[in-house]
């Protein structure tokens, strides 16, 4: 049960009525009002701005939005499950629900369980693509990438919970310069595993020693016979082995923090024709602009500030993305014939459209911040503005230990790997964490800070919440032998007996998760939930320890078996909200620690 969906219904409901008499226009956009939790909890259980949205429209037959909100205040004090409907400054409406109706979703909750929270789009919604991570095959994941790879898996598993159909999927770079430079690093690798004295690593080859397991699988699987060859022959053969041997590494890396992809698509594979196509994908996605319109040649203005070294005034095929958002048109084409990157971008959005999936969603470094009107234009032009595109910007992380950055990592050449992290640390501090700020803020990741066992390591503090509510139910076990804790059976509990102010606002919480849900899933914004289950398990922590300076207060009454159950139904409510949220993050959720 979502109570604030369901107030929204019930709101609509009376100002459809109010139009329906002549009181509100006909034409009333109902989708621009929100209801939502009082930001002090003291004025009650929900608020809205219905009047204070639509006080213009209702001006004729009513003078201020604050008379309008009377006028909605006493409709709504009519409603059962309404206890008191009160009009707060110049037009806010305060709503408080009559007990019964808090106590409806805890045990709501415990009898759906696993389901609670869970959501059910309207209509038949279109699949969801989430493409993440897609760092380049040329090394292992270093922090950065982890950034984004939990964001975006987090993010899928999210949209997954609200009720969508959710792809994973990696975009292998492996087209370009930059897996040319890999295959020589490689083939100096497997000099050296043949005993040649290879020196230091020249500039501009990959300087790190995770190239030389690559190096020993060329020379067990060739032996010497690639040095008798010139590199054209011997590139791509490299190219393809170091390609697939990054990419296994990759997969291993993003194993250790429990991802995994449905899709890995390969860069490579836009450029070369498939069975029963004339072209490759990228001419035929130019040749669907074209077809459209919105390819032409001209000349684009010089940019901004100092001029790149290789900026020419020449003509060019460009795109029209200004007709769709850009600030400037684009160019398809380079000097030498050959498409641009973002040439090769728009046929892999193509792809997606063709597809099937009605949103996309790219996560990426923040140094693609010029990328985004671009590309999104690109899919509004692609699908004839039908699909979406929202980039998600990821910024840098910083990596300290005790306040102080890290130094490099030998494995790596310039920088210290995620997987020394995650092994150093563990999969749910790194997860956790890097959730426990919005994506486009830059993060500070303390080595020593996420491992503490206190109330300052957000993650330690929500798991702990878990924890000590699992060791609630066991307390409880030992109290009465026979009692059965399991969550269908706290639904039945008399949860009237929750009265304390500190139960009603842990209830009132576990009664925002499936907004909660629905609005991070709307926004694409994972955080959101990290969040919520902080601020839970501050309201839960603050509970148990007012327990201790009054022992009425305490979860587990031995002497009053029916007020024990009502509060072990509010523990085992806030267990499984707890967990479902974590589950969301990609977080355990241990039943003990120690």
């Amino acid at each position: 049960m979502d109570i604030f969906a369901d107030f929204r219904r019930r709101i609509i409901a009376i100002l459809e009525s109010m139009m329906a008499d002549g009181r509100l226009p006909e034409t009333l956009d109902l989708g621009r009002f929100v209801v939502e939790p009082p930001r002090d909890s003291t004025n009650g259980d929900l608020a809205t701005n219905a009047a204070m949205v639509y006080a213009r429209e209702a001006q004729a037959h009513y003078k201020s939005p604050r008379q309008f909100a009377t006028a909605l205040a006493a409709v709504l004090a009519e409603d059962p499950d309404v206890d008191t409907a009160e009009v707060a400054g110049p037009g806010f409406l305060n709503l408080r629900l009559q007990p019964n109706v808090l106590g409806a979703v805890l045990r709501e909750s415990l009898a759906d369980a696993e389901r609670f929270g869970r959501g059910r789009p309207a209509g038949d919604p279109r699949p969801i693509n989430v493409e993440f991570v897609s760092a380049n095959p040329t090394g292992p994941m270093h922090v950065g990438h982890g950034r984004g790879a939990v964001f975006g898996d987090a993010l899928a598993n999210l949209l997954s919970f609200a009720g969508h159909d959710v792809t994973r999927e990696y975009y292998i770079n492996d087209a370009g310069a930059q897996v040319d430079v890999l295959a020589r690093s490689a083939f100096l690798r497997y000099r050296e595993a043949l005993g040649h004295n290879i020196g230091a690593i020249p500039e501009g080859l990959y300087p790190g020693d995770y190239l030389k397991s690559v190096g020993d699988a060329l020379a067990c699987q060739h032996g010497d016979s690639l040095l008798a060859m010139e590199e054209a022959a011997w590139l791509p053969r490299v190219r393809q082995d170091a390609i697939d041997a990054m990419m296994g590494m990759i997969r291993d890396d993003l194993a250790s923090l429990n991802i995994r992809h449905e899709v890995f698509f390969s860069e490579r594979s836009l450029t070369v024709p498939q069975p029963g196509h004339n072209a490759n994908a990228v001419e035929e996605a130019i040749e669907d602009l074209d077809r459209k319109g919105l390819i032409y040649q001209g000349r684009l203005p010089p940019p901004k500030g100092q001029l790149p070294d290789d900026w020419e005034d020449r003509e060019q095929t460009l795109f029209r993305s200004t007709d769709f958002g850009d600030d400037v048109d684009r160019a398809l084409r380079k000097s030498d014939g050959s498409y641009t990157y973002f040439a090769s971008d728009i046929a892999y959005h193509k792809t997606k459209v063709d597809r099937g999936f009605g949103v996309l969603i790219d996560v990426l470094g923040a140094d693609h911040g010029g990328y985004v009107k671009r590309m999104v234009a690109a899919v509004a032009a692609l699908s004839d503005r039908k699909v979406g595109l929202d980039v998600k910007l990821c910024q840098m992380v910083k990596l300290l230990r005790g306040g102080e950055p890290v130094k490099m990592s030998k494995r790596s050449g310039d920088f210290v790997t995620l997987r020394e992290v995650v092994d150093e640390v563990g999969v749910d501090a790194v997860r956790f964490m890097m959730l426990f700020r919005k994506n486009d803020a830059p993060l500070d990741f303390d080595l020593d800070k996420v491992i503490e066992q206190s109330k300052d390591n957000p993650v330690f503090y929500v798991q702990y919440a878990h924890a000590r509510g699992r060791s609630v139910l066991r307390q409880a076990v030992a109290a009465f032998p026979d009692l059965d804790v399991s969550a269908k059976a706290l639904a039945t509990a008399k949860l009237d007996a929750l009265t304390d102010q500190g139960e009603v606002e842990l209830i009132r919480m576990i009664a925002q998760f499936p907004r909660i849900v629905e609005s991070a899933a709307t926004a694409h914004e994972p955080h959101r939930i990290a969040f919520y289950l902080h601020e839970l398990a501050s309201a839960l922590h603050t509970h148990w320890n007012r327990g201790k300076d009054h022992p009425e207060l305490r979860f587990v009454k031995e002497d009053q078996r029916d007020l024990s159950c009502a509060r072990l139904a509010l523990v085992g409510s806030l267990t499984i909200v707890l967990k479902a949220g974590l589950g969301i993050l990609g977080v355990s959720a241990p039943d003990e620690m120690r």
